[in-house]
């Protein structure tokens, strides 16, 4: 996978929980299963309120989202344990999620699944950035440049070839930690 991801950001801010990520309706979605996989990333994010993200993350009567890069606030992906909002998310289309923190549970299943990378952004961006910005991020360097202006991250560390895998299991097969099928 490429160290560089581009594309256009969606902002949100606060606690978007895993109900807003995607609500509970579409859990018996079965990620394994490729058309319902194609399905559940059509529902990501359809939880949060048209009130304050009237831009919606998937375009009526779509599947996959314009915004790769996802731009948050504190305690994001809070709520319940679901496995299925990062890979709602990752169905989507979404790549990364930038964000002051995380919900520990949504970090570690972003990581086991290796659907999105959860960034940690040291300033909070969701305040200056606004949804429809194009993004340029550089997982080497731990930078986002929107607009010439560049934002310093957090890096990874022993997360991100774990995610770069695709996720645990596949890690884990590659490195010879449990047998490959």
């Amino acid at each position: 996978m490429s160290t560089i991801l581009e594309g256009a950001l969606y902002v949100m801010r606060d606690n978007v929980d895993t109900d807003q990520i995607i609500p509970a309706q579409y859990l018996n979605l079965v990620p394994t299963i490729p058309e319902e996989y194609e399905k559940l990333g059509g529902y990501a994010l359809i939880g949060l309120s048209e009130a304050q993200h009237p831009e919606r993350f998937i375009a009526p009567g779509e599947l996959k989202t314009r915004y790769p890069l996802l731009i948050a606030g504190r305690n994001f992906g809070c709520g319940s344990s679901r496995e299925h909002a990062p890979i709602a998310l990752g169905a989507a289309g979404a790549q990364a999620v930038i964000a002051e923190s995380y919900a520990r549970i949504f970090f570690r299943n972003c990581v086991a699944t290796g659907e999105l990378y959860p960034i940690e952004s040291a300033v909070r961006l969701c305040d200056t950035l606004k949804t429809g910005q194009i993004g340029r991020l550089d997982l080497d360097a731990g930078t986002l440049v929107v607009e010439g202006v560049i934002h310093r991250l957090k890096p990874l560390g022993e997360a991100r070839p774990v995610i770069d895998a695709g996720g645990l299991f596949k890690y884990a097969r590659r490195n010879h930690l449990i047998p490959v099928r």
